[in-house]
């Protein structure tokens, strides 16, 4: 008794003493501690190897930190002064996460061909993308290799399916009026489009058009932007309480599109095993669940066949799909928008594609006949150099318990280290002719240049080394000069997808619709290393009117 007496005595007496003043300075201390704790965990690296950003102790890692907006122009700084010379350096990065090191263009490929068990991709993208929490410690492996395996096979079977997703989704999203301008918000409506249209990519007709699931995929691939935004902020000793606090929402998305998709997956799962014991001579449709099945199949894993673990599949490939691409056309728009008007961008687009889709046969693309949009493939590649959404998508982590020794510089990475590759090289004015204004033809003159004068050449057998490089100007071609899709073995699977997606989209809205220019580009909101899109962008648009 005289315990249980003393014990609600002290707890009352410690109540008492836990004032709004006392509980703040517990939180202040217990969150420097951790960061402390956390510092201590970081890889060291060479005092040899230069830093942007503030440099000099505690102090700078914090003005670092309360700098966030600043980390692209530090990277594009350390780029003039010390990358395009052949030098690495060391960049900051936000409170969670190792600083950077940043190798020239001339050591891309020597990172890229570093074995995953020396520089690992996935573990950088595990990482980058807390994939512990945000996708439930369910890898990416799988689907990368089912993307890679099958996507390509396919997808000139699909393009009729998608182009038919594509035109009554642009229909909806922009309207049919002939007569009025109507106002849009660009953003929300590329995020009406581009979703319906993937999915029917992944998940066929009819769920890629139910609202309800459309709607759970955008809000799960919503809420890792937002996670991977609060966790860089905080120390990783407490991401195992604060990552699972902040990712119910997922688990919320997820079991939502769930519900809907596992009838679906269900299905398929029976039509495959039909088609394939010969009870049905009507083959599965083709989607990325019925690859995800047929990869499960090939290499004899039951447990990736489960409708359970197909939709956990189908996450980060819903996530990499959606929002890249909205990001992609938004800043595509808005730099033909806001270019030079005596350019005519639109006029010149609108022409090749018109002209390009009157001679495919009825009028349904084809891989050869978006393989001809030039001028409309330049656009989209130079929006993608000039409008980056990211300061480095090519990543690696060093995973090899000894590190790593660049043999270049000397330099040694430990384990953990971060190594980036700089896609400030895509704004190098020694590279790019005047690089910071958006040239919508600025590869596709290079062609066209070099047929109209190669013909010759080419029956003379001299179409060399020139040739194949002009060939290699393509929106998918990766290169240490052109970095979007990343680069090397590891380069986007989904690629070739959304250079037919991107290229049909903007097909259909220039054939079908006038569109207002903008007096200026709006800029994006940087955060660490990542673009926020300015989402209050509204454009106007009128149906065009078909010539009789």
């Amino acid at each position: 008794m005289a315990i249980t007496s003393l014990s609600s005595h002290l707890l009352e007496s410690l109540l008492a003493s836990l004032t709004l003043g006392r509980v703040t300075a517990l939180v202040i201390l217990f969150t420097i501690a951790s960061f402390a704790i956390d510092s201590t965990r970081k890889p060291t690296y060479p005092k040899s190897l230069p830093r942007v950003g503030f440099t000099g102790g505690i102090g700078a890692t914090v003005r670092n930190w309360m700098n966030l907006g600043n980390y692209h122009n530090w990277v594009e700084e350390g780029y003039n002064k010390y990358g395009k010379h052949g030098r690495s350096f060391v960049t900051p990065s936000s409170p969670s996460q190792p600083d950077e090191i940043v190798v020239p263009q001339e050591q891309i490929a020597w990172m890229l061909e570093q074995p995953e068990t020396v520089a690992s991709t996935q573990e950088s993208h595990k990482d980058v993308l807390f994939g512990t929490y945000n996708f439930f410690n369910v890898d990416d492996h799988f689907p990368t290799k089912v993307m890679h395996k099958h996507l390509a096979r396919n997808l000139v079977t699909l393009l009729p399916d998608i182009q038919q997703e594509v035109a009554e989704s642009i229909d909806i999203a922009f309207g049919t009026d002939t007569e009025n301008w109507t106002t849009l918000n660009l953003w929300e409506a590329l995020l009406a489009i581009v979703p319906r249209v993937m999915n029917r990519l992944a998940v066929g007709l009819p769920l890629c058009r139910n609202q309800a699931f459309l709607s759970s995929q955008v809000g799960f691939a919503d809420d890792v932007f937002r996670n991977c935004l609060i966790l860089t902020l905080f120390p990783t000793v407490l991401h195992p309480l604060v990552g699972r606090l902040v990712t119910l929402p997922n688990w919320y998305h997820f079991h939502q599109g769930y519900r809907l998709l596992k009838p679906v997956i269900e299905q398929r799962l029976r039509d495959y095993e039909r088609f394939e014991s010969g009870e049905s001579q009507t083959p599965p449709e083709e989607s990325l669940i019925t690859w995800l099945i047929r990869q499960a199949k090939a290499d004899n894993l039951p447990h990736e066949q489960t409708p359970y673990m197909i939709a956990m599949r189908l996450l980060p490939i819903e996530f990499a799909a959606i929002h890249t691409t909205v990001i992609t056309l938004h800043a595509l728009f808005l730099d033909l928008l806001a270019s030079d008007p005596s350019k005519d961008y639109l006029s010149i687009l609108r022409e090749e594609t018109t002209a390009v889709l009157q001679s495919e046969p009825n009028g349904i693309w084809t891989k050869n006949g978006l393989a001809q949009l030039y001028r409309t493939d330049s656009a989209i590649r130079e929006s993608m150099r000039l409008s980056t959404f990211s300061t480095g998508l090519t990543h690696r982590k060093v995973v090899a318990k000894e590190g790593i020794t660049n043999p270049f510089e000397g330099w040694h990475a430990p384990y953990g280290a971060i190594l980036m590759a700089n896609m400030s090289v895509q704004h190098d004015a020694d590279i790019y002719e005047d690089p910071k204004t958006y040239d919508a033809l600025r590869f596709s003159r290079v062609r066209e240049e070099y047929e109209a004068r190669s013909q010759e050449e080419v029956e003379k057998g001299k179409e060399t080394e020139e040739a194949l490089r002009i060939k290699r100007l393509g929106v998918v071609t990766t290169s240490s000069e052109f970095l979007p899709f990343s680069h090397g073995r590891h380069a986007c699977p989904g690629r070739f997808f959304v250079a037919h997606e991107v290229k049909m989209m903007l097909a259909h809205i220039l054939q079908n619709y006038d569109i207002k220019p903008i007096a200026e580009r709006p800029r994006p909101t940087w955060v660490a290393h990542t673009i926020i899109p300015a989402l209050d962008v509204k454009i106007e648009v009128k149906r065009r009117q078909r010539k009789k």
